[in-house]
């Protein structure tokens, strides 16, 4: 059932920041979002989902750019919030200069989010920003509710999606770290133990004297032995995954890799250019566990080609970190498939955004090739306005197969090419050559002759040594 309740909408005439208006609008109130409530309709999706949905209020402060990139990023957090399977009630955006060091918003303001709080009935409010540990505990004083940071929410998500065991140790060892200075005490009163000091002075009263360790000091302690373990684990992946890679470069197969922002397309892109049977899910952060598959350009030459975690604005650093060797996946291929989900508000913004990360890991220099997908979901104009933009990408919608030739062909093209070039006639009885050559060179001219197949190849160095006996 939806709620009865309708907030009033607190329009406001957009200030000139260079004019001076920006510190009255501060004074002004807080801007609500339209349209991001994704309260239930119909009793039988209740039903569905089988669980009580945490009702959310979001928060926003806008610092900089237009009024559409921040409902854009509010609406971005609605969508993350829904992923995790929260019920967003609420969107509020408060207009300032930079974020309150204490409230996050204006201390003003703290009244009217926790008056929306108490009318909409939410139980949480999610903040978009990541918050210092005070302006955390201050909120939730004055809103009485849980309060929680886009970075706290983003790695929910990964940890209800993780599925590997590397996933998994990766996803830990970012909460591990996001939570270790979030720690909070039992109040003022055990903030310091006696250290087993008797009665009279030095002590703090009954109770506090007693083993010399506070829960707090020890949950510390305990946490940082677990992220040194997982460090340790996530290691020793990490050189199983250098040990395959090794494996894949020496083949001389060439290797793609998809990259893109979360929820582009990237799965449905691999699984029309393979048939890999990947799990696709229009839900943000579905895939997680990098994926490669095999497949094979026009002319017979073999790659792979590899999915990988989706990106966000201001990703968390904790995820980059602790995903920093899959992530590396990347910056260890011949070509960046970079897909951009054309039907997006601003895909502009997630180029931004995915090539930020992808400079983080030293990917950013690799060739790219911008995919931009959905765009049977897109209308006319924004596609006339994204070939203007990037004339050179290519324009696929992997649900339809438009475009999905094109992209084949485009990616074949930009493979590197073999560094050397010659001619060999191989006997009938050695298929297996020919069968190598087709699978990691360039097969440039085929011709049968009574002594055997005469083939005009480029091929790599090693390969071009061993058929060095039969050049023609």
């Amino acid at each position: 059932m939806r709620n009865s309740y309708q907030a009033p909408v607190l329009e406001l005439d957009e200030p000139d920041p260079t004019t001076g208006e920006l510190e009255l609008e501060e004074r002004h109130s807080l801007r609500r979002v339209a349209g991001l409530s994704t309260e239930l309709t119909d009793i039988t999706e209740v039903e569905y989902r089988q669980l009580r949905l945490e009702r959310v209020v979001l928060v926003g402060v806008w610092t900089e750019g237009s009024v559409e990139d921040a409902d854009n990023s509010l609406t971005e957090l609605a969508a993350l919030a829904e992923t995790a399977g929260s019920q967003v009630l609420e969107g509020l955006i408060q207009r300032r200069s930079r974020p309150d060091t204490a409230t996050f918003i204006g201390r003003g303001k703290v009244q009217e989010l926790r008056d929306a709080v108490v009318a909409t009935g939410a139980d949480t409010v999610i903040c978009d920003g990541e918050l210092s540990p005070s302006q955390l505990r201050n909120l939730e004083q004055q809103t009485k509710v849980k309060v929680v940071d886009r970075t706290a929410l983003i790695l929910d998500i990964f940890a209800q999606h993780a599925k590997s065991k590397e996933g998994k140790a990766q996803v830990e060892l970012a909460q591990l770290q996001y939570f270790l200075p979030r720690l909070r005490g039992w109040g003022e009163s055990l903030s310091r133990q006696g250290g087993g000091a008797g009665g009279g002075s030095g002590g703090g009263g009954v109770g506090t004297r007693g083993p010399g360790e506070t829960k707090l000091e020890t949950d510390r302690r305990r946490i940082n032995q677990r992220i040194a373990k997982l460090r340790r684990e996530i290691k020793a992946m990490r050189t199983v995954r250098q040990t395959k890679r090794s494996r894949r470069q020496s083949s001389g197969v060439p290797s793609v890799a998809i990259a893109g922002y979360t929820n582009a397309g990237k799965s449905s892109i691999l699984n029309r250019l393979t048939q890999a049977g990947v799990l696709v899910e229009n839900a943000l952060f579905a895939t997680l566990d990098p994926t490669t598959r095999r497949t094979a350009a026009e002319d017979g030459r073999v790659y792979t080609l590899s999915d990988t975690v989706g990106f966000v604005r201001h990703l968390p650093h904790q995820i980059v970190e602790a995903f920093r060797s899959t992530l590396e996946e990347v910056s260890y291929s011949d070509l960046v498939v970079h897909v951009v989900d054309g039907s997006h508000p601003d895909p502009e913004g997630q180029v931004s955004a995915v090539r930020e990360v992808l400079a983080d890991v030293d990917a950013d220099k690799l060739p790219e090739l911008l995919v931009i997908n959905k765009m049977d979901a897109a209308d006319e104009e924004t596609v006339l306005r994204l070939k203007r933009t990037w004339p050179d990408a290519v324009f696929v919608s992997a649900r339809s197969g438009q475009g999905i030739a094109e992209l084949h062909a485009a990616i074949a093209e930009r493979l590197p090419k073999p560094a050397v070039e010659l001619r060999v006639l191989l006997p009938y009885d050695r298929g297996d050559l020919v069968a190598r050559i087709h699978r990691s060179g360039q097969v440039l001219q085929t011709r049968h002759l009574d002594e055997g197949t005469e083939l005009r190849i480029r091929v790599d160095e090693r390969l071009a040594g061993e058929l060095e006996s039969f050049r023609n």
